[in-house]
């Protein structure tokens, strides 16, 4: 019988996913399309219950904080079910989650999170880099594994709410802040494939240090070209779980040879095309072939297997603003960058992301070749001017619509 429960299960969750796919879009773009839960109560951040611990923790020193070891003293949650939607919101004292052995998140990976966080400028105001941004990313998360959606005015009330209850857990100082994780799990208690009930979002909070505690370190890359991140048509462009865990012996070997980062690379006729390094987007700077110019790339989001960052997002538009580089979004394979380097227009190129927000390149090993990069142990003049850009708006230096006041 329960071998016939989880075949019925698993039958109904293909022929869902048939029929949301039966366009000739790729899969992924077809489930983003359907929105969960709109048929039931949604998020309402004004019934958010503010219960406050009576036994607040000692504040870290800023000196050495490590990313994602110290926690704040509360946290948000929400659940939702099928049947009555969304719960009122709750923050509380960050506690452990009781959770079934049998979740289908802790068996099918049906989980998937987020990653931003809230700052204090020099007038202890708390401002939040561009929300909106990581909010939208969220639901597309969501939906790409069929999970309710979250009101995104709703949401930012209850971040807002967050932040505000433990606004003295964020350190003050460049490359200080309070990081966020939001995050969503598959609750149901069940062993079986199938459309989720139920489950819990969460929101816990830490602050963290600067991502180089002593000036910039550019890394050396490892060009994997035997394990594959993503590819066309998977779900290389959201932050759910299954993503990452994968990642990690990889990682650990590439360290073996002498590099702190994969280069996560995709297979195309005789060429290896450059998509992301480690968990962050990449860019590369080039001269142009007849070298009147420089150009700017980065692996274009068409085929869902680059995750859209925000703070990608926020390089590109930066870029094209200033106007004074070419700004493309394309593929770029290994053979072009040999190329670009033996002919001296290979520039420089650096990661980006929440965490460390640009993470400069010096070398890139590809079979077993050492590609250097002229910057050698220092930041290029492209990665630092988007550093010191990105800072002063996420620390309301200069004024922007993407720095979003916690008032």
């Amino acid at each position: 019988q329960n071998k016939l429960d989880h075949t019925m299960a698993l039958a109904r969750s293909v022929a869902f996913t048939k029929r949301i796919t039966s366009s000739n879009a790729c899969s992924l773009a077809s489930v983003r399309n359907y929105t969960r839960g709109a048929d039931v109560p949604g998020l309402d951040a004004s019934k958010l219950v503010i219960e406050k611990t009576s036994n607040p923790k000692p504040k870290p020193s800023t000196e050495g904080l490590i990313f994602g070891k110290e926690f704040s003293d509360h946290m948000l949650t929400v659940d939702w079910n099928s049947k009555n939607g969304w719960s009122a919101p709750k923050i509380s004292e960050h506690t452990n989650l009781s959770l079934s052995p049998a979740a289908m998140s802790l068996h099918y990976a049906v989980q998937c999170f987020e990653g931003m966080k809230a700052y204090k400028d020099a007038k202890g105001n708390i401002r939040l880099f561009r929300p909106d941004c990581n909010i939208e990313r969220l639901n597309n998360s969501m939906k790409s594994l069929h999970l309710p959606q979250l009101d995104p005015d709703q949401l930012m009330e209850c971040f807002k709410a967050l932040i505000k209850t433990d606004q003295d857990w964020i350190p003050e100082g460049d490359g200080y802040s309070l990081y966020l994780r939001p995050t969503s799990i598959a609750t149901d208690p069940y062993l079986g494939l199938q459309v989720v009930n139920k489950c819990k979002f969460f929101v816990i909070t830490c602050p963290v240090g600067p991502y180089y505690l002593e000036g910039f370190k550019p890394v050396k890359l490892l060009a994997d070209d035997k394990n594959v991140r993503a590819w066309p048509g998977g779900s290389g462009n959201s932050k759910v779980g299954g993503n990452y865990g994968p990642t990690i012996a990889p990682q650990m070997a590439a360290n073996e040879k002498g590099c702190q980062q994969v280069l996560w690379l995709y297979p195309t006729n005789d060429d290896h095309v450059v998509t992301e390094v480690g968990a962050m987007n990449l860019f590369f700077v080039l001269k142009t072939e007849d070298g009147t110019g420089v150009e700017l790339v980065t692996a274009p989001l068409t085929d869902g297997t680059i995750l859209p960052g925000v703070t990608r997002r926020s390089v590109l538009e930066l870029a094209r603003n200033a106007g004074d580089m070419i700004v493309s979004e394309r593929p770029l394979g290994m053979k072009e960058i040999i190329k670009a380097s033996e002919e001296g227009r290979l520039m420089e190129a650096f990661g980006a992301g929440t965490a460390a927000v640009i993470a400069p390149v010096k070398c890139i090993q590809y079979k077993g070749q050492d590609i250097d990069f002229p910057t050698g142990e220092e930041i290029g003049p492209v990665g630092q001017r988007m550093w010191n850009e990105i800072l002063d708006i996420q620390y309301g230096r200069v004024e922007h619509p993407w720095s979003v006041l916690v008032e």
